[in-house]
């Protein structure tokens, strides 16, 4: 049965987890699930769903116990995406689970099943395209980047700079959501919100370094092979503004 109400909740992974639980306290679907941050769209009503980090782990344990951590995996991932009605797909995909058990990660003839199964393709390709055009600016204490994706790729990007800069400080803010990461040398990482972020002029140094790779970048490549919609297939335009060689003084 599904209920004319819509769940809101302050937009965290625990506080959707709580939408779920409630699910099931009311015994019944809401007609839809909504970030607090959101405007309202809709004449139904509202219902606000709090937060409670205890509720959540009960139901990270009774997804992993009861459908499999493969299945947890994918929730977890799958809230991560700019999917369609994310939240509505990821609670049938979980109540699905609980019906059929480990199964339900290969039905992918389940529409819901299907639309995650290519949210969470276009994730992974996005996490590695960043992996491969972040730039990072040195800043003299420590070393800054800015990304623009369509999905939440920090939390799968993060752990390959921790390992590969782990003697550096850095920081990468993720503008499309508000969200940052930074990383100090001797083991200090840590997520963080903020509205947006300012990081302190260019040095000359990195000024100058930055007019090297652009130079660089223009003379390496050879003219009469140059296929520019090759590479806008491997390297597509909307990640070009946050790279180095695309910028100008």
């Amino acid at each position: 049965m599904i209920m004319q109400i819509i769940y809101r909740y302050d937009g965290s992974f625990p506080g959707f987890l709580c939408c779920v639980a409630q699910c099931f306290f009311d015994k019944s679907l809401p007609a839809g699930i909504e970030p607090l941050d959101e405007p309202q769209a809709t004449l139904f009503p509202l219902r606000e769903v709090e937060t409670d980090p205890a509720l959540a782990a009960r139901l990270e344990r009774s997804i992993t116990g009861r459908i499999s951590r493969q299945a947890w995996g994918m929730v977890q991932q799958g809230f991560l995406t700019c999917m369609e009605e994310k939240e509505m797909r990821l609670l049938r995909f979980i109540l699905l689970g609980y019906k059929v058990g480990p199964q339900v990660v290969r039905l992918s003839t389940n529409r819901d099943v299907h639309a995650m199964d290519k949210a969470l393709l276009y994730l992974k390709n996005e996490a590695h395209y960043h992996v491969e055009f972040l730039r990072f600016t040195d800043y003299g204490e420590f070393l800054g980047a800015v990304i623009t994706p369509n999905n939440t790729v920090l939390p799968l990007i993060a752990p390959h700079f921790c390992e590969r800069f782990n003697t550096e400080n850095f920081m990468i803010y993720e503008k499309t959501h508000q969200m940052g990461f930074l990383h100090q040398r001797g083991g200090r990482r840590e997520f963080f919100q903020a509205d947006s972020i300012q990081f302190p002029e260019l040095l000359q140094e990195e000024k100058g370094f930055r007019a090297l790779w652009r130079a660089y970048y223009e003379t390496a490549a050879v003219e009469g092979r140059v296929n520019p919609k090759l590479r806008r297939g491997h390297m597509p335009m909307r990640y070009w503004p946050n790279m180095t060689e695309f910028q100008k003084d």
